[in-house]
C-alpha cells in the first residue's frame, strides 16, 4: 500500500527537528549581522528539469522556526517541472529564511531527485499492468520521506518496513529448514499479512508456489528460467522480478506476465535536484 502524507506526519516534525538541530547547533551567527525585524521574500527555482516533491517538508522547517507570513507554492508535489521555474515564493522574517534555507532545499532536492527517478522508471512501462516498486535500500530517518516521493513520481511501494508483510529470504529459508517451514511459520504468527518468498532456482519457485506464498520473488533468473516461471501454473501467486534491472533493460519485460518489478535503485542510486533560493528585498 503506497504512503499517504497525512500518515507520515510525525515523520516529518522528527526529521525536519534532527535537520535543524545538527544544521543550527547552538544558534545561527550568521543570521545575526541581519535585523532581527526585516522582512524579505525569497524564491526558490529549480536549475533542471524534475518531479517536485517535499511540500510539507520545507513547511515544516519555517513553521519549526516560527512560521512565516506567507508561502506561494508555484508547482504541487509530483507535477513536472522544467529548469528555471519557479517552485515557491517565501515571505518573512529575513533571519528564519536564511536559517532555514539550507535544510528546506536539502529536504526538496532530496526528495525531488527521488521523485524524478521515480519518474523516469514509470514512464516505461505507461500502458502496462507491471507495478514497479522501490525497496528498503533507502536513507537512514528518510524512509517514509523517500517512499513517500516514489509515489509522487507515479511508482508503488514495497513494504515499508519490517513490520507490515513477510519477505522471506535465502537466510531466512536456511534458518527456518526450508520453503514450505517458513510460509507455515509466517502464517500462523500473523495469518493477515501478505507473504513474500524470494527464489533463486527453479525447485525454489515450485516450493514456494506449493507453499501457497502470496508473492514469489524471481531474483535473478536467467532468461531460460524466466521463461520457465512464466510458463507454470502459479495459481493465485504473483511474481516479482528483482535483481539485475535498470531502466535500460524494463523495456523488455513488459511483455511477460508478471506483477511486480523492485529496483533498489529509485531511493539509493539518486541525485538531488540542483535547487537556488534567492532572497529579494
Amino acid at each position: 500500500m503506497n504512503i499517504q502524507l497525512d500518515s507520515i506526519r510525525a515523520d516529518i516534525t522528527r526529521a525536519v527537528r534532527e535537520a535543524l538541530a545538527e544544521d543550527i547547533g547552538d544558534g545561527d551567527i550568521t543570521a545575526m549581522l541581519i535585523p532581527g525585524d526585516q522582512i524579505n521574500t525569497a524564491e526558490i527555482i529549480t536549475r533542471e528539469d524534475c518531479t517536485l516533491c517535499g511540500q510539507a517538508w520545507l513547511e515544516e522547517t519555517f513553521a519549526q522556526l516560527g512560521g512565516l507570513d506567507s508561502i506561494e507554492w508555484h508547482a504541487q508535489d509530483g507535477d513536472q517541472v522544467t529548469a528555471g521555474s519557479k517552485l515557491v515564493t517565501l515571505r518573512g522574517n529575513a533571519r528564519r529564511l536564511l536559517t532555514g534555507e539550507r535544510t528546506a532545499l536539502n529536504f526538496i532536492q532530496l526528495l525531488s531527485g527521488t521523485a524524478t527517478k521515480a519518474h523516469q522508471f514509470a514512464q516505461l512501462l505507461p500502458n502496462s499492468n507491471i507495478k514497479i516498486l522501490d525497496t528498503r535500500k533507502t536513507i537512514p530517518g528518510l524512509r517514509t520521506a523517500q517512499k513517500y516521493a516514489i509515489t509522487c513520481g507515479g511508482c508503488h511501494n514495497h513494504r515499508i518496513g519490517l513490520y507490515d508483510m513477510f519477505l522471506i529470504k535465502e537466510n531466512h529459508i536456511a534458518a527456518c529448514g526450508g520453503i514450505t517451514a517458513a510460509v507455515e511459520k509466517a502464517r500462523e504468527i500473523a495469518p493477515d499479512k501478505r507473504v513474500e518468498v524470494e527464489v533463486e532456482t527453479r525447485e525454489e519457485l515450485l516450493e514456494a508456489i506449493a507453499a501457497r506464498a502470496d508473492v514469489v520473488m524471481l531474483d535473478n533468473f536467467d532468461a531460460d528460467s524466466l521463461q520457465y516461471a512464466m510458463n507454470l501454473d502459479k495459481h493465485n501467486t504473483q511474481y516479482e522480478l528483482s535483481g539485475n534491472l535498470d531502466l535500460e533493460n524494463l523495456k523488455t519485460i513488459a511483455s511477460l506476465n508478471i506483477d511486480f518489478c523492485s529496483f533498489g535503485a529509485l531511493t539509493k542510486h539518486v541525485s538531488a535536484v540542483d535547487l537556488s533560493l534567492r532572497v529579494h528585498s
